[in-house]
């Protein structure tokens, strides 16, 4: 029996010092443009340099990352199928829907946290509030006549926080992601949105779309003349995250190959620039740090979705 395991060991090893022998699938959970899918280009690009292989981004969204997360989760555990995920299908998404296909800690590796992020409350350039002090009013003073969509968990959260902290009554609008709400909103459908830090601040740039307040308790280093929703409404506070993962059992040389090319290009200065450019804070975490921390997540989130109000689906 030793002697299995020893050449069990010794197999394994030697998979991980040949890993990757072929291109990698790099899986996002949600569309082209979206902060996860910047995130995971970014992320991708490194492990390629590092690796020597191709990290092919594949984008799968759907079912606020469900349908991505359910695939990768059947996949093989070989390395060469990997996800960039967030707190939406790994934490909320047990409380969000009332059955998965997936479980969010048992069928899947941790391998690296990159880091967190929060949400910018944005309205049309030309919308009558000017500040948060005055959208509260204004959304207080039209009671079901706003409408603001959401494209992924924290969004979600962070209207339905808003309505519920605020006591407001405002319109829910589901998406398959937060470009689309953008989009919409820039046309006039929508009255406001979410957006990630990523996407926000080349919004707010482009002149087309106003930021109001970030959804962090605090305000954040990378928009600091934005207001804290906290600020108007104690409590209010939603912060998403990003990490890369693997399907369950993925040999553990193969985890620590991953885990510290990650760990190398987190740690140079201009990839830190890069990542603070599309609205992420580097937050590294060791892969056993971000099981602890993927399944205290799951109980963050339910918490959250209940102060929210959420009914699952």
């Amino acid at each position: 029996m030793k002697m299995l395991l020893l050449a069990v060991a010794l197999a394994a090893n030697a998979y991980g010092q040949t890993y990757p022998a072929k291109p990698v699938k790099l899986v996002v959970p949600f569309p082209a443009g979206s902060a996860t899918d910047q995130v995971a280009r970014l992320a991708g690009s490194q492990l390629q340099e590092a690796l020597g292989q191709p990290f092919i981004v594949e984008n799968k969204a759907g079912a606020q990352g469900g349908i991505a997360a359910a695939e990768v989760a059947k996949a093989a555990p070989d390395g060469y199928t990997l996800m960039v995920t967030t707190n939406t299908p790994q934490a909320a998404n047990v409380s969000l829907f009332k059955k998965l296909n997936y479980d969010p800690v048992k069928d899947f590796t941790p391998i690296t946290r990159y880091g967190t992020t929060s949400f910018m409350l944005m309205v049309r350039a030309d919308f009558p509030a000017k500040s948060l002090k005055e959208f509260l009013a204004h959304a207080r003073s039209h009671p079901g006549k706003l409408s603001a969509g959401y494209g992924s968990a924290g969004s979600q959260v962070s209207v339905a926080m808003l309505k519920a902290l605020g006591k407001l009554d405002i319109v829910e609008v589901p998406y398959k992601g937060i470009p689309q709400t953008v989009t919409d909103t820039m046309g006039g459908s929508l009255q406001l949105t979410f957006v990630d830090l990523a996407n926000a601040l080349a919004q707010r740039k482009g002149g087309k779309l106003r930021g109001l307040a970030v959804t962090s308790g605090k305000r954040s280093s990378l928009a600091p003349e934005q207001p804290a929703i906290a600020e108007e409404l104690p409590g209010y506070e939603v912060i998403a995250w990003f990490a890369l993962v693997a399907p369950a059992k993925l040999p553990q040389p193969v985890v620590q190959r991953l885990h510290e090319a990650n760990m190398k290009a987190l740690s140079k200065p201009e990839i830190k620039e890069k990542f603070a450019t599309i609205g992420m804070d580097v937050a590294p975490m060791e892969p056993a740090e971000l099981g602890r921390f993927i399944q205290a997540e799951v109980a963050n989130w339910a918490r959250l979705v209940k102060l929210a109000n959420i009914q699952p689906e």
